[in-house]
């Protein structure tokens, strides 16, 4: 039997043996002394990817949101996003807890609050307000399960904002699967805002790191953020070493992500006691309402079948599709909700 097909995340993926090569033999130096080869060259190459002219490798995606954040607002601004926004719901409570921000989130059941929505939520310069100062757009939107906006729409977003002195960051972690479902380049995407996030560590299969990009101002600013939470990594180019490769070999993957995801919804969709939008399902994400179903119980069903998930809900499943999950794996999981019957114990795997 071949291992479990793991779908609790695209951070699953472990390192290819190239990547462990490349770390293995990475040119290294002192990060925070901006001597790193290999960091650089991951930074130059990742800004060029993003079309922005500056960009800072970091530990993570959140630390690469909340150094955005930090450096676009100051204590007592307040932001805008989606209510499910990754920023707000779940980064631990860094706006507050680093940046003194509020957020004034707003309603959008695709994940992109309309242009009109946003210009209502724009605070008027009063005192008795907290100043509007950041955007944040996520792309794709996570727990709308996957959307992608195109940069026409991110662009017409962005445009209410800027018109009212905002600043506008995109979360992009999963960018690049936003980029391959709307055949587009990544640059084409954040061209209208003023920094963006790249994950390397998800569906694109790095060990580690994300990346943030900006102008050569706020990459400064952000550099000196990164320090002070703590971020700033030393011989940093045994890991970035995997991360080039995953920047450069990771997107062509992704379709097969996508097109895995979009297989895995149909069969789910079947289901009398699923419910699935397939339409909706633009990338590697699926989610799964549960009807009159007991979620932990399918996750324990499924967990006994070597197939793991992860609640996105109090009746929802995510599934998500990554480089480490092929067809076998779809077909495993969808044989195990197939034999799932509400309301009984998990029965083991017979294979």
């Amino acid at each position: 039997m071949n291992a479990r097909a793991d779908f609790r995340s695209d951070t699953m993926t472990v390192p290819t043996a190239a990547m462990r090569q490349a770390m293995a033999t990475a040119v290294v130096g002192d990060d925070v002394w901006g001597e790193d080869p290999t960091v650089r060259a991951l930074e130059e190459e990742g800004a060029l990817v993003l079309g922005k002219p500056a960009a800072l490798f970091v530990p993570s995606g959140t630390m690469a949101n909340q150094i955005a954040i930090h450096v676009h607002c100051r204590a007592g601004d307040e932001l805008i996003c989606e209510e499910r926004a990754h920023v707000y719901f779940h980064e631990g409570g860094g706006i507050a807890r680093w940046s003194g921000t509020q957020v004034r989130p707003l309603v959008a059941p695709s994940g992109f609050p309309t242009p009109d929505q946003i210009d209502a939520a724009l605070r008027a310069d009063d005192p008795h307000y907290p100043r509007s100062r950041l955007l944040v757009i996520e792309n794709t939107h996570n727990q709308s399960g996957g959307r992608t906006a195109g940069a026409v729409r991110v662009a017409a977003m962005a445009a209410v904002a800027k018109a009212r002195g905002l600043a506008v960051h995109c979360d992009g972690a999963r960018l690049m699967n936003a980029a391959i479902a709307l055949a587009c380049p990544a640059a084409e995407l954040v061209a209208s805002v003023h920094s963006t996030t790249l994950c390397l560590s998800k569906g694109l299969g790095a060990p580690v790191g994300s990346l943030l990009a900006g102008d050569v101002a706020f990459i400064h600013q952000a550099r000196r953020a990164r320090k002070a939470f703590g971020g700033g990594m030393r011989q940093a180019g045994v890991i970035a070493a995997a991360a080039r490769l995953a920047l450069h070999e990771g997107p062509a993957l992704l379709a097969h992500d996508h097109t895995r995801a979009k297989r895995l919804a149909h069969g789910l969709a079947e289901l009398p006691w699923a419910r699935i939008d397939v339409e909706g399902t633009e990338t590697n994400i699926v989610m799964l309402d549960l009807v009159d179903a007991d979620p932990l119980a399918l996750l324990a069903h499924l967990t006994a079948h070597d197939v793991l998930a992860a609640k996105a809900g109090p009746l929802r499943i995510r599934f998500v599709l990554h480089r480490d999950v092929d067809d076998v794996g779809v077909q495993r999981c969808l044989a195990a909700c197939r034999s799932f019957q509400p309301g009984k114990a998990p029965s083991p795997s017979v294979a």
